[in-house]
C-alpha cells in the first residue's frame, strides 16, 4: 500500500462519508518535471530527457519534504510513453517520490477547480523554503 493511502483517514460532511483527507500537517505536492526541476525538455524532444541538467536547490528541496513525511508526487505533460525513462532519470538524480501522473495539459494558464484546497506556487528559478503571503485569487461568485 502507498505511503499515502496509510495517512489518509475518514472525513464526513453532513453525516455522509467524503472522500479520505490527508492530516493537516501533511501536504500532498504535485510538482512539474520540465523547467521545473530540471531543463525544460518538450515531449516532441524525448531523446533529451535521459540527460537534461537536473536543479540542485530542487532535488535538496523535495527530498527534505520527502523526509518531513510529505507526499511527493511529479504531475508532468510528459507522455506516457515517457514514463519509463522519466523514472530512471529521477531515480539516477536521486530524487524521492511517492508517484507520477503523466500527460497533464500543456500550455500553462491553469485554473484548477477541484472540491479540495488548491494551493500554487509558480517555480521563478529558485527552490526555497514557502511562505506565506497574501494574494488576490478568483473564486466563484457567491
Amino acid at each position: 500500500m502507498p505511503k499515502q493511502d496509510k495517512l489518509l483517514h475518514k472525513a464526513y460532511a453532513d453525516g455522509k462519508t467524503i472522500s479520505p483527507q490527508l492530516p493537516d500537517e501533511v501536504k500532498n505536492y504535485l510538482i512539474d518535471i520540465d523547467g521545473t526541476i530540471c531543463d525544460d525538455i518538450p515531449n516532441e524532444e524525448p531523446e533529451r530527457m535521459a540527460t537534461a541538467k537536473h536543479y540542485p536547490d530542487a532535488l535538496e528541496t523535495l527530498n527534505r519534504w520527502y523526509d518531513q513525511g510529505h507526499i511527493i508526487t511529479f504531475f508532468t505533460s510528459r507522455l506516457e510513453e515517457h514514463r519509463a525513462i522519466t523514472e530512471q532519470w529521477l531515480h539516477e538524480k536521486g530524487f524521492k517520490f511517492h508517484g507520477m501522473v503523466m500527460g497533464k495539459p500543456r500550455g500553462g494558464n491553469y485554473h484548477w477547480i477541484d472540491n479540495h484546497l488548491v494551493r500554487a506556487t509558480r517555480y521563478k528559478g529558485k527552490f526555497t523554503e514557502l511562505v506565506d503571503e497574501k494574494v488576490t485569487i478568483q473564486v466563484f461568485k457567491k
